[in-house]
């Protein structure tokens, strides 16, 4: 059965707060309708280089998840299918279907897909939360943990000649962010 947003969750006291709002202000800026192809670029990467990933959701490859950077102006729909990879943004105040959620700081989804911070650690300090199909998120957070590298690593290389300054950046996050836990 589909859900519809809203998710709320607790803030971060992870990250730095001149970190946190970081992405807001710069993504704030930026329309959907520039982002998308970035996203149907990042989605058809990870799927031609990451194909066990998707094979490793098994019956949830066709599940809507719902990643609710809490921080950020819109939210976004992942469907995990490698034929037809799916991640599209909506504004943040629009009803959106899904059967799977997690919503959380962009900081904390980021370290979280990094493999630098614990998702059971964030979802038990209440930095993350979980809504819908738990077993679909469940699924989907194993099959990222049994990846071998970063998935951000993945993700970075799809932006093709931008790789090496989106790698800095990626290399200046997980520095700021370092040693930095849920409470």
């Amino acid at each position: 059965m589909a859900q519809s947003r809203p998710v709320t969750v607790s803030g971060a006291r992870n990250a730095p707060p001149f970190l946190v709002d970081i992405p807001r202000r710069l993504l704030s800026i930026v329309p959907l309708a520039v982002l998308q192809p970035v996203l149907d670029r990042i989605a058809s990467h990870v799927a031609r280089a990451r194909p066990r990933l998707f094979a490793r959701l098994g019956p949830h490859t066709d599940k809507r998840y719902l990643i609710d950077p809490v921080d950020l102006p819109f939210v976004l729909v992942l469907i995990p299918n490698s034929a037809r990879p799916f991640l599209k943004a909506y504004p943040r105040n629009d009803k959106v279907d899904y059967d799977a959620g997690i919503a959380g700081r962009f900081i904390n989804l980021l370290t979280m897909i990094d493999a630098s911070l614990d998702g059971d650690a964030l979802f038990f300090t209440r930095d993350l939360r979980v809504v819908g199909d738990v077993e679909a998120v469940v699924a989907l957070r194993n099959a990222l943990d049994d990846c071998d590298g970063s998935i951000v690593d993945t993700i970075t290389a799809a932006f093709g000649p931008l790789a090496g300054p989106a790698g800095l950046a990626l290399s200046a996050v997980r520095r700021m962010t370092a040693g930095h836990r849920p409470m």
